[in-house]
């Protein structure tokens, strides 16, 4: 009770201070700091989903077995280039994908209504036209869109997919960083949680805004070598037409003068 009872107020304390929605001008700030570290311009954030391995709750049947074969909930996410948690969704069955706890996020609800206060198209750097979205970036599981982008099929890749590959990989791989901090400093997270799932749903909640709570006091300088180790089940999600208009553009600009960099 002790635990579940301070899990909820570190919660309750915290959440707005520390993981409120960005407004415009905070995405702005999120996606200068995705080009200056990972560039990639444009960049609202990056997103994940991170099994939790728990004790099989009572009477839960199959929901929360996963396909790693064990019992666990998903934490979902969304943290800008500074690994700093923006949105979290705890708590969904282990035994659903990626892009379906996406799809019934309040996250990805108000992505796909357009309610996230992104600013307006823009160029990218250097260029004059065309303006273009603000947008995710995922991996595989998730469906290409206009504000959500995931890489190109790996079949038959030309060098200027490959090049979009690596830059999304780049500025997708802060969650997967952000999670290894979140799992080596709160170290719970590397064993079943042996706790009610209202509770260990709780725990998880709270080690999230501790996380941002402690980012924050220390400052952002440390080693972003760490990696989460969820895989990801083979994707069959689809994009769409539109969603493959903006990947192309991004693709385009990535060979170009004003979007190349060293190392690209």
């Amino acid at each position: 009770m002790i635990i579940r009872e301070t899990c909820v107020a570190i919660w309750d304390a915290l959440h707005a201070a520390v993981m409120a929605q960005p407004h415009k001008e905070q995405w702005k700030e999120i996606a200068d700091v995705f080009q200056q570290t990972c560039q990639f311009p444009n960049c609202a954030g990056a997103i994940d989903g991170k099994h939790i391995r728990i004790k099989k709750p009572v009477r839960s049947g199959s929901q929360y077995y996963n396909y790693k074969k064990y019992f666990s909930f998903v934490l979902f996410a969304m943290c800008d280039a500074n690994y700093s948690f923006r949105y979290i969704d705890v708590g969904s069955y282990g035994s659903r994908s990626d892009s379906a706890v996406f799809a019934h996020s309040e996250f990805g609800k108000m992505l796909q209504n357009k309610a996230l206060d992104l600013p307006e198209h823009t160029t990218l750097p250097g260029t004059t036209s065309p303006a273009m979205p603000f947008v995710f970036v995922g991996d595989e599981a998730f469906a290409l869109g206009e504000n959500l982008m995931r890489p190109c099929s790996s079949r038959g890749l030309s060098l200027a997919r490959r090049v979009f590959n690596y830059r999304l990989t780049r500025a997708r791989r802060v969650v997967e960083c952000a999670f290894g901090i979140l799992a080596n400093k709160w170290r719970f997270l590397h064993t079943p949680i042996h706790l009610k799932l209202e509770t260990a749903i709780s725990s998880v909640k709270a080690a999230c805004v501790l996380h941002n709570f402690v980012r924050a006091r220390d400052g952002y300088n440390f080693d972003d070598s760490l990696t989460h180790s969820l895989s990801h089940r083979p994707s069959v999600v689809r994009g769409h037409r539109q969603g493959a208009a903006v990947r192309e553009q991004f693709t385009a600009y990535f060979m170009s003068p004003h979007g190349r960099y060293h190392g690209s």
